[in-house]
C-alpha cells in the first residue's frame, strides 16, 4: 500500500486512544496485554490458584491453520515450563455453544501438535481458560473447573484436557473474582493486580505504551485497508478488468491480486 499520510496518521492515532478506553474484555487490548509474559501468568496463577506455574511463551491471536475448515485463533496461546499448553479465550457475549466451542478450540490444538509427528500418549495437557464477562453457565461462581469422573465412583478421568470458566458477574470476594473485576474496569492506577496492573499501566499510561497501541491501530488500519482493496479487485476482475491494472489500482503486486482471485501464481 501507499505511505503514511496525515490523514491515515490521525486516524490511527484515535483508533489508538479509543483501544486505550477498552477494558480486557476487548478483544484488541486483551491480545495485547496478555502477549506480556508476566501479565499472562498473573491470569494464569491467578485463575487456576497455582502459584508454581512459570509460562515460558506466549502468543497472542494465535492462529490454527486448518484446511478443510476455518482456521481458529485463539486469543492466547502460552506454554509453561513442563510443557503445560494454555489457551485463555475472552468471551464478551452468550450467543454461541459454548461448551462445544471449547471442544472445537481443544480438538484443534491437539491437532496442531499431531500434526507435528507426536504420538497421541505424548500429548501435553491444554488448559482452556474461558473468562466472561457473565456467568455463562449459571452456575453462580466467579470460577468453576470442568470435572469428569468415573460414574458413580468419583474416580477422576484425566485425558489430558482442562477446561477452567471465570466470570465478571459474581464477586465472591475471591482472588479470581477481584481479577475479573479489574478485567472490567482496566484502571491504569490500580496496581492491584501484580503484573497485568504494570502493563496496563504501561500501555494506557506511558509514552512506550501509547507508541505500542499506534502500531496495533496501524495494523488494524492497514488490514481494513487491506480487506477493502481485496473487496476492490474481486468486483474489478467481475466486471472483467486484468489483474495488471487492477494491481495498479490497488498499488499491491500481481501475484496478491492473483492469490486474491484464487488463480495460479506464476
Amino acid at each position: 500500500m501507499g505511505g503514511v499520510d496525515y490523514n491515515q496518521q490521525e486516524i490511527i492515532q484515535k483508533g489508538a486512544e479509543e483501544i486505550l478506553k477498552q477494558n480486557l474484555f476487548s478483544d484488541t487490548l486483551a491480545s495485547v496485554a496478555l502477549e506480556d509474559i508476566g501479565a499472562c501468568q498473573h491470569v494464569v496463577r491467578t485463575i487456576l490458584g497455582r502459584d508454581d506455574i512459570e509460562i515460558k511463551s506466549v502468543k497472542s491471536q494465535y492462529r490454527l491453520l486448518n484446511v478443510t475448515s476455518k482456521d481458529t485463533i485463539l486469543d492466547a496461546f502460552a506454554q509453561d515450563s513442563t510443557g503445560r499448553l494454555i489457551n485463555i479465550e475472552i468471551q464478551r457475549r452468550d450467543t454461541v455453544d459454548h461448551a462445544r466451542r471449547i471442544r472445537y478450540y481443544g480438538s484443534m490444538i491437539d491437532k496442531s501438535i499431531l500434526d507435528k509427528g507426536t504420538y497421541y500418549d505424548e500429548l501435553p495437557d491444554v488448559y482452556i481458560i474461558y473468562i466472561s464477562e457473565t456467568d455463562l453457565l449459571n452456575v453462580g461462581e466467579a470460577v468453576y473447573p470442568v470435572t469428569k469422573t468415573l460414574g458413580k465412583s468419583g474416580i477422576p478421568y484425566d485425558d489430558g484436557n482442562h477446561v477452567v470458566f471465570a466470570n465478571a458477574a459474581i464477586d465472591d470476594g475471591s482472588e479470581v473474582a477481584k481479577l475479573m473485576q479489574y478485567f472490567k474496569k482496566a484502571d491504569p492506577d490500580d496496581m492491584s493486580q501484580g503484573s497485568l496492573s504494570k502493563r496496563i499501566h504501561y500501555l494506557k499510561s506511558e509514552k512506550g505504551g501509547h507508541d505500542e497501541m499506534c502500531k496495533v491501530a496501524e495494523e488494524l488500519y492497514e488490514q481494513g485497508e487491506m480487506s477493502k482493496a481485496k473487496a476492490m479487485a474481486i468486483s474489478m476482475h467481475e466486471d472483467g478488468v486484468t489483474v495488471d491494472l487492477i494491481a495498479k489500482y490497488a498499488n499491491v503486486s500481481v501475484e496478491l491480486v492473483r492469490k486474491w482471485l484464487g488463480l495460479s501464481v506464476a
